[in-house]
């Protein structure tokens, strides 16, 4: 197979690929963001654009070991109680709306700060909605505050999130020092957040609440707790050590899947394997492009277009994260990134801005669609305009902040 014709199939497959992405689904097939993965995954072996050896060589494991670890300690501290205790703790000592807003917003922000921001969503959607709905409010300003927190506690560490933790993987940046840089982000973020939804829903925080807060009844397995904090302790500790994170996460979750208490068939019910294998696919994908020489074009492109420049770098992230999601629009700049005069400060860039432009839109991450979803089996309507009226200024106004940290460092 000639040059010419390797770049032309792995660079259809790319756009296929992509185009799925972007829409969702093949219009026509029952193909979702994962079966597209796959089946680009599997065009570029089939066809030869990139031999299997090559392709498992191009997939990141330790990205996907961090990944699947710390879905792993994040569902034991699920099971033993951990994420409703600390959301029961903070909501029950709000005073008022706006003190209920701050409590959801710091619970949603600091779990996320460490654990993967999707699983803090997917198990605090019902109890807001709980503590909430007992109270006689409307829960969607809560629910809009629990994602748009969710997303901006998580760009403070390489743990928050999925693209974070390509981004730490790819860039070999240390645990500390990436939160070092944009915790602050995080924190001015979370601040910010409680402004504008406090000034957009001034009317309805502005009312005495009816009662106290009655106490969340959340169900605590005192050995599990225990023995999950512990080891998540450790877990933590050695990420600020400088210990590699991948092996670090794997540790812990091969400790805490020795146990007599919790079925293992409990804990594998709550990873997300279809993200695991998306991301696999997606690897091979790229590593496809790089191999064929298109990756030499997009460097081309990226100096045309000065993405080294971090108001540019972060405005293509931002609409890329909302064409196509966040964890495919970092992978595109895997090639580019490590030829800039200063890849690292660009690779922060990048992982504040696509994990920022989240919160554009009620489509814009994974968490914003899975608090859509839980409330709406919950009988709670999270509608796009509205979302938007919070999620577009917030983001411009975080990213703004961002940048201004990221330059003053």
């Amino acid at each position: 197979m000639t040059g010419p014709t390797r770049e032309l199939i792995a660079g259809g497959i790319f756009l296929a690929t992509y185009f799925v992405f972007a829409v969702g689904t093949l219009p026509g097939f029952r193909i979702d963001r994962t079966g597209a993965a796959i089946i680009g995954a599997g065009l570029v072996v089939v066809t030869g654009v990139l031999p299997l050896p090559q392709a498992v060589a191009a997939v990141d494991v330790p990205t996907l070991v961090l990944l699947f670890g710390m879905m792993i300690v994040a569902a034991y501290l699920d099971l033993s109680g951990f994420f409703g205790l600390v959301t029961a703790w903070a909501i029950g000592r709000a005073r008022s709306p706006l003190g209920l807003l701050v409590a959801v917003i710091a619970s949603a922000g600091v779990l996320s700060a460490f654990f993967v921001n999707d699983v803090v969503c997917l198990v605090l959607t019902p109890l807001v909605i709980q503590i909430v709905g007992s109270l006689g409010l409307r829960p969607v300003p809560y629910l809009i505050a629990l994602a748009t927190a969710s997303n901006l506690g998580s760009v403070a560490t390489i743990t928050g999130n999925p693209q974070n933790m390509i981004v730490g993987s790819l860039s070999g940046i240390p645990y500390g020092a990436f939160l070092a840089a944009l915790g602050p982000v995080a924190v001015i973020g979370l601040g910010l957040d409680v402004l504008i939804i406090a000034w957009v829903y001034r009317r309805e925080l502005a009312r005495p609440l009816p009662e106290r807060p009655h106490p969340l009844r959340v169900t605590v397995h005192r050995a599990v707790l225990v023995k999950s904090l512990i080891v998540t302790g450790g877990m933590l500790g050695a990420f600020f050590a400088g210990y590699p994170v991948a092996p670090a996460a794997l540790g812990a979750a091969a400790a805490l899947l020795i146990t007599r208490r919790v079925r293992p068939t409990r804990v594998y019910g709550e990873i997300d394997f279809g993200l695991l294998v998306l991301f696999c696919g997606l690897f091979i994908v790229i590593g496809a492009v790089e191999a064929t020489g298109l990756a030499d074009d997009a460097f081309r492109l990226a100096r045309r277009l000065a993405l080294d420049r971090p108001l540019v770098l972060s405005t293509a992230a931002l609409l890329l994260s909302n064409l196509v999601s966040n964890v495919p629009a970092v992978l595109l700049f895997k090639s580019v990134i490590p030829t800039f005069a200063a890849p690292r400060a660009a690779w922060l860039v990048l992982a504040m801005a696509a994990t920022l432009a989240g919160n554009l839109t009620l489509v814009g991450s994974v968490a914003n669609l899975i608090v859509a979803e839980c409330a709406r089996g919950e009988g709670v309507t999270l509608g796009f305009g509205e979302y938007l009226r919070v999620g577009a200024p917030l983001t411009v106004a975080s990213l703004a902040a961002g940048l201004g940290v990221l330059a003053w460092r």
